[in-house]
């Protein structure tokens, strides 16, 4: 009964409705067309403030330093972005790191494998070790109480059934988990709100256009980030699924937002 709703279920894809089962692959074609210039757009978008946003976001997950092992999974993190910073964050505050390679673990999982190809060949680059899994967010082939900490960065807007996803984030994190989300919101000042709009849809897309040859996919983008719920509606969402003490900061007047939630059974 649950597969013959979601079939004819339908769900945003910017601005169309669409079969939600149809969604995964539309976002896959976006992800697919803009893997290559993906960090390079993220700069460029942002002015570079993207950077900034990445490491608030760290500093909200805390201190790493911990007596016991530390298992990370990073969501919709192809390019691993988020990763690195992961590791580099545990590399500075726990000084006896080179000699405790197997008290950090970190596993990057995305749907789509052209995005993931380029964190593989990054994390080469810079001799990082970690692990690199293709998954759909809504169902993740780990086990349950697996990890410690659930990131996922400008990812959950592009998962067709949020909630599903939500849900198996809680499922895989261990008893007092960490969920940890950034992404775009609602900015909340009268006049920026407009002003944002405009350099959303007219700077974004031209700018796809010019760097990636590619407008749609980056109109798309914009497009997602509108019909994102907004701050309070997604911190409902997120304590549907089962996690407490939800709380959420905004950056940048609301641009963007960090959502957290602790597993506490």
């Amino acid at each position: 009964m649950r597969r013959l709703i979601r079939r004819f279920s339908t769900t945003d894809f910017g601005n169309k409705e669409v079969p939600i089962a149809e969604k995964q692959n539309l976002v896959n074609q976006v992800f697919s067309s803009v893997a290559n210039n993906y960090d390079l757009m993220n700069d460029l978008m942002s002015m570079g403030v993207h950077r900034w946003w990445k490491d608030e976001f760290l500093t909200d997950m805390g201190t790493f330093d911990s007596s016991t092992p530390l298992a990370f999974l990073d969501v919709a993190g192809g390019t691993g972005d988020i990763a690195f910073r992961v590791l580099e964050k545990y590399r500075k505050e726990v000084p006896s790191y080179s000699t405790l390679r197997n008290s950090l673990k970190i596993t990057v999982s995305d749907i789509n494998s052209e995005m993931l190809e380029v964190g593989k060949q990054r994390a080469l680059e810079k001799g990082y070790e970690m692990d690199w899994v293709e998954a759909n967010a809504e169902e993740l082939p780990f086990e349950d109480a697996t990890f410690d900490y659930y990131t996922i960065a400008f990812g959950i807007r592009n998962v067709p059934d949020r909630l599903k996803a939500l849900k198996e984030a809680y499922r895989v994190l261990k008893k007092g988990g960490r969920f940890m989300c950034l992404e775009f919101s609602k900015v909340e000042y009268p006049g920026l709100d407009n002003a944002y709009s405009l350099y959303s849809h007219y700077y974004i897309p031209t700018l796809g256009q010019l760097v990636a040859g590619d407008k749609d996919s980056y109109q798309y983008l914009v497009e997602s980030i509108e019909k994102f719920p907004s701050q309070d509606e997604f911190a409902d969402l997120i304590h549907k699924a089962g996690f407490e003490y939800v709380n959420h900061r905004n950056l940048t007047f609301g641009v963007v937002a960090i959502h957290s939630g602790v597993k506490l059974t």
